[in-house]
């Protein structure tokens, strides 16, 4: 019943949250278009982690605050004051990762990522505004709008992450693509290919499964074909440096010999096949890794 009702709720933000949202998403996609802040955004989004950054700074403004109403009750300021500048500090830091991650989140993900940015932006003015009044009081006077401010401030918060989780778990955002894709040992497929030309990006299905494939020589390099990062088709991406693939989508590389992440905003790496002739002529592959969070595939 809840969860229902939350999500109705959320659906009627979109009327303000969509066109704010694509607002967001055209001057942050300037701001960290592909260049020289490539770098920038691939730290933001966790790349070097092989984690979203976003998630791991969350948990720090929101374990602050909780300890500033715990140190309010005990009367103990400093402390509180203390936990609260740190809970208002990690808590820019969080929503600047966030935001990196923003820049990659399209369509109806995005509405709902704008919610959830909107509370935790009205969220941080509270606790600013608790701040400031805390330094401008007395030792001896009383707490009491300070206070309340934090006991608002944690109740928002607490929505906030309610709605990250929305765009997170029910929605799937900077999720593994392949995190439930493969069970079972590895068996070889008949590709539906014959012809693999030299140097250009060949869509194949082995199986069930979608492939890209690349011909080096008499090499025939091949990884999955949806990006791990958001499910872009990579067989429509580019090919650079005759290694490296990027996805059309978000602009996330993979070097096509290992599956191996080469820069974000994908945090994970792309399963990666075999390729070789079969008996009956053509074409067939079999899965060597399964990306991120496997090991190496056994036959």
């Amino acid at each position: 019943m809840l969860a229902r009702l939350f999500t109705r709720l959320i659906a009627a933000q979109a009327g303000w949250a969509r066109p704010f949202g694509e607002f967001n998403h055209r001057w942050l996609s300037a701001l960290f278009r592909p260049g020289p802040l490539r770098w920038l955004k691939d730290f933001l989004n966790g790349t070097w982690l092989g984690h979203p950054l976003h998630a791991v700074l969350t948990d720090v403004p929101i374990g602050a605050f909780f300890l500033v109403l715990i140190f309010d009750v005990f009367d103990q300021r400093v402390a509180a004051d203390v936990c609260l500048g740190l809970g208002i500090l990690s808590m820019v830091g969080a929503a600047v990762a966030g935001l990196a991650d923003y820049t990659d989140t399209d369509d109806h993900p995005r509405m709902v990522a704008t919610v959830h940015a909107t509370i935790m932006v009205v969220t941080l003015l509270v606790f600013v505004i608790s701040l400031v009044l805390r330094l401008g009081q007395a030792p001896d006077a009383s707490r009491a709008v300070p206070i309340v401010l934090d006991v608002v401030g944690f109740l928002l918060i607490s929505a906030g992450a309610y709605v990250g989780g929305e765009v997170v778990y029910t929605l799937g955002n900077m999720v593994n693509r392949h995190a439930w894709r493969f069970f079972g040992a590895p068996k070889w497929a008949a590709l539906d290919v014959t012809e693999i030309p030299e140097g250009t990006l060949v869509k194949a299905k082995a199986g069930a499964q979608g492939l890209v494939l690349i011909r080096n020589g008499e090499t025939i390099l091949a990884l999955h074909e949806t990006c791990a990062h958001a499910g872009g088709p990579l067989s429509q991406g580019r090919l650079l440096e005759g290694n490296v693939v990027e996805c059309p989508w978000h602009q996330s590389r993979y070097e096509m010999a290992t599956g191996h992440r080469r820069s974000g905003p994908t945090d994970y790496d792309q399963p990666r096949y075999e390729v070789r002739r079969a008996d009956s002529g053509g074409w067939e592959a079999r899965r060597v890794t399964v990306g991120s969070g496997g090991a190496e595939a056994t036959a």
